[in-house]
């Protein structure tokens, strides 16, 4: 979170698999109740109804706003970075992302979602929030997770960010984004995961735990029979050299070209695959997006206080 005059700007990555925010990062499920569930520790509060955060998980879908799930996500989001400096109350400027080459037409409809409610109150975890929203600003994926060193980059660089439900391809040229040379595809990590779990029941005809495959795409291992390790590992290896195909059909050239890997994807490629550190590099901060989206907003608004 940063502060701008008397407006708190909040970065808010609204990812597939994960929320993340420029210090926490949770689960993006949510489950509705009409009346108070028997659990209550990650509850909030709004409208009347009452909700689980990080509970279940939510589907890909590439409309965000088909539902009141993001916008109460967003809520939550919000009041967890609040909570770092003790503030119930708050006037805030959001700021988001979308898929690179969605931007441009869900730009408008996402922000009008998130700004529906210029005041809104609500509670999370038994405190009540009073937020104003001043304003959202939306920026493009991929290119926010890399923003604060941007302008340093030399040369032809590529920009993988590919998190749980979309990989977004991005060309670099000395440190300038390329506008007719970025890509968005439905291949996130999520394909890897499902992907797992029918290779998993084919050859064992039983069914595995997705958080015991999260556990080894990030950490690569897990405390499990080795020959069920050597299925999940064989397949995220397949998944990681189509995400080589998949960037060598956009133009990726390894031997002239540095490639930075954002997102959980990130996290496959490093456990996975052998490639060269001096060819490679990684963003291993998964909130990265987020506080890039803070870094943006910010020269943004300080840029147009100068007019």
């Amino acid at each position: 979170m940063k502060s701008f005059k008397e407006t708190k700007i909040i970065g808010i990555d609204h990812g597939y698999g994960n929320m993340k925010t420029a210090n926490h990062c949770f689960k993006t499920g949510i489950s509705t109740y009409g009346s108070e569930p028997l659990f209550t520790a990650d509850m909030l509060t709004f409208n009347g109804k009452y909700y689980l955060i990080g509970e279940g998980h939510k589907e890909f879908a590439p409309d965000k706003v088909k539902d009141e799930d993001y916008y109460v996500l967003t809520l939550a989001a919000i009041a967890k970075e609040l909570r770092v400096e003790n503030l119930t109350e708050a006037h805030v400027v959001i700021s988001a992302g979308l898929p690179l080459t969605w931007t441009s037409g869900q730009k408008a409809e996402f922000k009008a979602y998130l700004m529906k409610n210029t005041e809104v109150k609500f509670t999370y975890k038994k405190v009540d929030y009073h937020l104003y929203i001043d304003d959202v600003r939306i920026y493009p994926q991929g290119y926010a997770a890399i923003a604060s060193f941007a302008t340093t980059l030399k040369g032809v660089n590529l920009i993988a960010d590919i998190g749980n439900g979309t990989m977004n391809v991005l060309y670099m040229i000395n440190g300038k984004p390329q506008q007719g040379k970025m890509f968005t595809e439905k291949f996130g990590t999520y394909q890897c995961t499902l992907s797992i779990r029918e290779a998993f029941m084919q050859k064992t005809q039983r069914e595995i735990n997705d958080a015991i495959i999260d556990e080894v795409l990030i950490t690569g291992t897990a405390n499990i029979a080795p020959a069920d390790l050597k299925i999940i590992k064989g397949i995220a290896a397949e998944y990681v050299k189509d995400i080589f195909r998949r960037l060598r059909d956009h133009g990726y050239d390894e031997n002239t070209m540095t490639l930075y890997a954002t997102g959980g994807g990130g996290c496959l490629i490093k456990n996975f695959s052998k490639v060269n550190p001096d060819r490679v590099k990684f963003v291993d901060d998964i909130c990265a997006a987020a506080k890039g989206y803070e870094y943006l907003a910010e020269a943004q608004m300080k840029s147009e206080a100068k007019l």
